[in-house]
Formats: structure tokens, sequence, C-alpha cells
């Protein structure tokens, strides 16, 4: 029998690319894809016409436990680290429709936001520099511990909650990306979020923007290396000998998936230079204007500019040590030219 997967946010840049990658992997599984719309459901169906649409949002409750209890593995990208109500119907679909001897798998999608609790909470300072760097290895009561007010921690605590409380038929897995970039494979969105607002914004305003001191760090994954574990933990969980495998599921069960890291200054004005090289200035060199983080948020790119000015550091060790992840994509300095071309046409500025 193929083993079932109940996934969401089929459309969106993670979930479409993960998407892409496991069912490459594993052409015989069972999918079930939860979709927003008609609209959306033909273009996924067109992708994976094999695959069982599930017309219905976050918001609905009932058909989301429905499909976390009839799935052997859960995957939840969509709006996954701030809905609070998909994380909780997720969790009672798993528990009540698993057993020990029929576990079911939740491989949850987080994000590096969390790390910025002390930029944000604590020190209140933006465009700073910051020598702390956390890991998920040695590291990781660390990070799953983090105080209650850190950006995302309260769906992590359900998440980890869940598969403390029912270890024995839940098994869960935290995967946390920080910027992620490249051009995605799946039916909907192929664009990321943070980097990319930050371009489109340098097109528009032909300005590189900069918090502060530009001095503050974040990590970054290509999306293809990111599903490549999204991808290691589907096997792991079709793998029964890994069924109570600690570093995997539970309260270690915590990847994080950097492969190198930007400063959010140098990296604003490498952009910068990219767009004149491509001649989508209008003003000849682009300078750099200082702004600060309540202007940064309420510019054009929104919430998204908030990152631009915290840190986020972070190690990736556990994929690599217990999935046998090896990320291979290129970093994110050289992709500038690829999305810098790929916001232009989305702007419909060449």
């Amino acid at each position: 029998m193929s083993a079932k997967i109940f996934l969401t946010g089929a459309t969106g840049y993670i979930g479409g690319d993960a998407l892409y990658e496991i069912s490459r992997a594993y052409p015989n599984l069972e999918l079930a894809l939860l979709v927003r719309s008609q609209e959306k459901a033909k273009a996924v169906q067109t992708q994976y016409p094999r695959a069982r649409v599930v017309l219905g949002g976050l918001d609905d409750s009932g058909i989301i436990q429905k499909e976390a209890a009839w799935a052997d593995i859960v995957i939840h990208t969509a709006d996954s680290s701030d809905h609070e109500g998909a994380a909780k119907s997720i969790a009672k679909g798993l528990v009540e429709g698993h057993s020990a001897d029929r576990p079911g798998y939740w491989l949850h999608v987080g994000g590096t936001g969390i790390l910025t609790y002390f930029d944000s909470e604590v020190k209140k300072s933006f465009g700073e520099p910051d020598d702390k760097v956390f890991n998920d290895y040695d590291g990781v009561e660390e990070l799953t511990n983090l105080p209650s007010a850190a950006f995302h921690r309260h769906i992590d605590e359900i998440v980890l909650s869940t598969g403390t409380q029912y270890a024995e038929k839940v098994k869960t897995a935290i995967v946390c990306p920080p910027t992620i970039y490249g051009q995605g494979r799946g039916p909907g969105s192929g664009r990321g979020r943070q980097v990319y607002e930050l371009t489109t914004f340098i097109l528009k305003e032909q300005y590189c923007p900069q918090i502060g001191r530009g001095l503050s760090k974040w990590n970054h994954v290509h999306v293809q290396d990111l599903s490549t574990v999204m991808n290691l933990l589907v096997k792991a969980a079709l793998d029964p000998s890994r069924k109570d495998d600690a570093q995997i599921w539970g309260p270690e069960g915590y990847f994080l998936t950097e492969i190198g890291e930007h400063t959010w200054g140098p990296l604003s004005e490498a952009i910068g230079k990219e767009v004149q090289k491509q001649g989508l200035s209008n003003k000849g060199q682009l300078g750099t204007e200082g702004m600060s983080y309540d202007e940064a948020v309420k510019s054009p790119a929104g919430f998204e500019a908030a990152s631009w000015g915290m840190n986020s550091r972070a190690t990736a060790i556990r994929a690599k040590k217990v999935l046998g992840w090896q990320p291979k994509e290129h970093g994110i300095y050289e992709a500038i030219p690829e999305i810098v071309q790929s916001e232009a046409s989305r702007l419909q500025l060449k």
C-alpha cells in the first residue's frame, strides 16, 4: 500500500518546490493537497494529475483534522509558522487518527525569524552586528526553549508539545529555513520573500535601503537544498527502522537549513549594482539611503523589511549528521542576477 501524504501550501514557494522534489523521489505516493480555490486547483492538477485536491483553507479545521488523521505524513508549509488554528487542527487530527502501531508524521516548516528575539525584544537595536550563533545539534535545547515572545514560537510550542505528549503516535520534526532564494519548481509561486522584496524595493525606489549601519546578518538557503531536507525527512518517515529515532523526531527534531550567511547592508548594495548593470537604473549608480526599523516596516516592502535590520544567525548541523544532507546549490550572491531579472520581469520593467 502506498504511503499517504497530506500537504498544505502546494501552490506556495516552499510547499510547491518540496512537492516537486518528493513526488519525483516517490512517484507512487498517495497525495492529498490542500488548495484554496478552483483556479489554484487547476494548476495543481495539471502538474499532479494523480493527486487528490482538497478544497479548503487554513481556517477549515474539520477538513484539516480529517486529512491529518488520514495521512501517514503531514507536510505543513502554508503560513505554517504563524497560523495557530491550522497547527492545532493538524495536531488534533494526528492524535485522533493514529496510534503506536500506526504513527503519524508531522513535518512542520517554521522559520529563523524566531532567532531575532534578542534584537527585537531584548536589545531593540537594528542594523547592528551580533556574535550570537545558534546551532541545532549541541544547542538544540536552546532552540526549543526560546521565550514565548519570540517570533513563530507559539506555533513551535504546539508542534513540540504534540510530539512530546503523544510521542508514541505522533512523530514531529520542525524544519527552520532562513532567507530562501532560487526559482521554485511548483505549480504556483516561484519566488521567495525577503531578498525578493528587497530587490523589488530597489527597482522601484531606485536606491539601496539600509537599516541602521546595515551590519546585521542572516542565513540563507537555496529552495532546492531546502526541499532536499524535506525529502530526506520523508525518507526517514517511510523507514520503519527510524520510527523511534530521537535524533529526528520529537524534542530534538529541529532542523536548521542554512548554507551560508549574508550581511544585509552589503547585500542591498550588491543588488543595487546588479540593477545598474542590467540597465534598470534611471539615475546611474544607485546610492545607499538609511532608514529606521519603523520606516522600513511602513515602506512598500511591508513587514518583510523588518528582517533587513535584524540578526538571525545559526549553523545547520543536524540535517547533515542525522539525515546525510549535502547542500549543492549556489549561494545568494550568485543568485542576484537571476533575482533582479525575475523581479524586473514580474514588475514588467523589461
